[in-house]
């Protein structure tokens, strides 16, 4: 292929691509490269993605070929692609398959395609102890309890393993979507959400992994769905107390299934019922730092035929070394993002499953699926006494000056009159910021303190249109279901966090009557550190197709 100028791509040698955002077809671009490429960084008019082995593992694990990606880049590509880089595609694509786990009576027989790749594996450091008898050169006994010890070792060395093994069968579950809801209006599953549903059901190794939608698009549907699928005992963990109960709401108005199938286990009830509910905070809770998380049991007190991980970005890692004996059972993460801080989705991948499916944002908003929104980054200065402290300040305490830049207040003001009337979400990091602007505006606030009722109760004035104004702090960034939010104002995020990003742009994204218009504001403090850590905040909503559009204020 020769030099094509309107092209948007170039493919470099080391394994970035740069997508040069005001090209034609840079869009076009940029929703093929979600497949199988990382963002790594979004200025202005240039993106830099990253091809890894991960993201090329997911792709070939959800069905994507190394020609195929290959064939994307050509397409996309201003000058010739580098041989190296379609060497590199081919050779971490095909590493995914190349080591497969089965069944071999009372034991699982890792099979390799070469006996040099067997060998390489075999005597990883990390890897002694996990292997039984030689089969042969390209085969190795393994037990059955160190299935998912194995593929998190191998992931971690760079050797993918597809698990053929299959799953063992929970308690039997009759149950069926209802075809209407709680109000009796008629209602189905969206076309994505079958397609997701499935994705993951299907195929040699269907019955674990994740499905990676937005907030807002009906990840818990797609859980709901997969449910009634396979109709089996469903053990489901979700991220607190208002996920778990808006869970419960919804298995119970689009299923058949009545209360005493389903089950709340939590501080206050432990209900084990065919159908269970519970906590990430309750199952890595200790009664003492000393001692054993109190309540991994449930994971073993019941015949679970499916394991659903809510917002499975935010897996807890005691929960992880715990999913590693529970690889017999179907397992199912929803996220919006795969993206971890800890840099653990390599362990999502190996222990919970590959990405099945991914759609997205900007596709489902132009089809009117979540709403159509608009970011702004509103640049606020310090004050000259604030600046004297921030200067003289040193590492976080420099971000946490910033966060809370009095000069914000006023900008609060001035957004809440634009917008006066529209559902408004002030979302905040900083538990005493958001109590003082609460009283100062006379709004309510909810903090992770408030009362199960309480919050309850508010929420249920926010939806009805009782109140028009909430402030919220970091409970507020999951499973929070207020449909009718128009207008976020985030005034303070967490430290670099991309995924929190993602989460609080989506807590305006579910679909409006009329205009299914959304704004989502973040003020920052211009000229400090907390507008660096804000791009890279940005860095997962820029590759969705969200730019931030730029308000200084002097």
């Amino acid at each position: 292929m020769s030099y094509v100028p309107d092209n948007p791509l170039i493919v470099q040698s080391d394994h970035t691509l740069l997508l040069e955002v005001q090209a034609p077809r840079a869009t076009e671009a940029r929703d093929a490269l979600l497949a199988f490429a990382e963002l790594i960084k979004s200025p202005e008019y240039v993106h830099t993605w990253r091809l890894t082995p991960l993201s090329l593992w997911n792709a070939a694990a959800a069905g994507h070929d190394a020609d195929e990606v290959c064939g994307t880049l050509t397409s996309f590509a201003k000058y010739p692609v580098p041989e190296v880089v379609r060497t590199t595609v081919r050779h971490h694509m095909g590493r995914y398959g190349a080591l497969r786990l089965v069944q071999d009576g009372a034991w699982l027989r890792l099979e390799a395609d070469l006996a040099t790749d067997l060998t390489e594996v075999t005597t990883l450091k990390d890897a002694d102890g996990l292997f039984g008898a030689v089969l042969g050169p390209t085969a190795v006994q393994v037990h059955p309890r160190r299935r998912g010890e194995l593929k998190q070792i191998l992931v971690a060395a760079g050797h993918p393993v597809q698990d053929l093994v299959g799953y063992e069968d929970g308690d039997a579950l009759s149950m069926a979507l209802q075809t209407a809801d709680a109000e009796g209006a008629a209602w189905s599953l969206r076309d994505y959400q079958v397609q997701a549903v499935d994705s993951f059901t299907s195929g040699p190794t269907g019955g674990s992994g994740v499905v990676v939608l937005p907030c807002g698009a009906g990840k818990t549907l797609v859980g709901i769905a997969a449910m009634v699928r396979l109709g089996m005992r469903t053990l489901i963990l979700c991220t607190g107390h208002t996920a778990l109960q808006q869970w419960k709401r919804e298995i119970l108005a689009r299923t058949t299934l009545t209360e005493d199938d389903v089950g709340e286990y939590s501080s206050r009830v432990k209900e084990l019922r065919p159908v269970t509910l519970t906590t990430y905070q309750l199952l890595t809770w200790r009664e003492n730092k000393g001692a054993a998380p109190a309540h991994f049991r449930l994971f073993y007190e019941a015949n679970w035929g499916l394991i659903v991980y809510d917002e499975v970005h935010l897996l807890p890692a005691p929960i992880f070394r715990e999913a590693a004996y529970l690889q017999a059972r179907r397992r199912l993460g929803l996220t919006a993002t795969l993206v971890r801080e800890d840099g653990r989705e390599g362990d999502v991948f190996a222990l919970v499953g590959p990405k099945r499916y991914d759609l997205p944002w900007k596709e489902l908003e132009r089809q009117g699926w979540i709403a159509t929104a608009r970011c702004v980054e509103v640049r606020v200065p310090l004050s000259d006494a604030d600046r004297i402290k921030y200067v003289q300040a040193g590492g976080r305490q420099k971000f946490a000056i910033a966060a809370k830049n009095p000069r914000k207040v006023p900008v609060i003001d001035t957004l809440l009159e634009r917008h006066e009337g529209e559902p408004i979400l002030i979302l905040g990091t900083y538990v005493e910021q958001l109590r003082w602007i609460a009283r100062r505006l006379g709004i309510e606030v909810v903090t992770g303190t408030t009362k199960h009722a309480e919050r309850d109760d508010i929420f249920g004035r926010f939806r009805d249109g009782s109140i028009s104004v909430l402030a919220l702090s970091k409970v507020g960034n999951f499973a929070i279901d207020l449909p009718g939010a128009s207008v976020a104002i985030q005034i303070a995020g967490t430290w670099g966090s991309r995924q929190e990003e993602a989460q609080r742009l989506g807590r305006v994204l579910r679909p409006k009557d009329g205009s299914n218009q959304a704004l989502f504001y973040t003020l920052v403090t211009s000229e400090s550190r907390e507008q660096e850590v804000a791009e890279w905040r940005q860095l997962f909503l820029a590759e969705q197709g969200y730019p931030y559009r730029v308000e200084l204020i002097s």
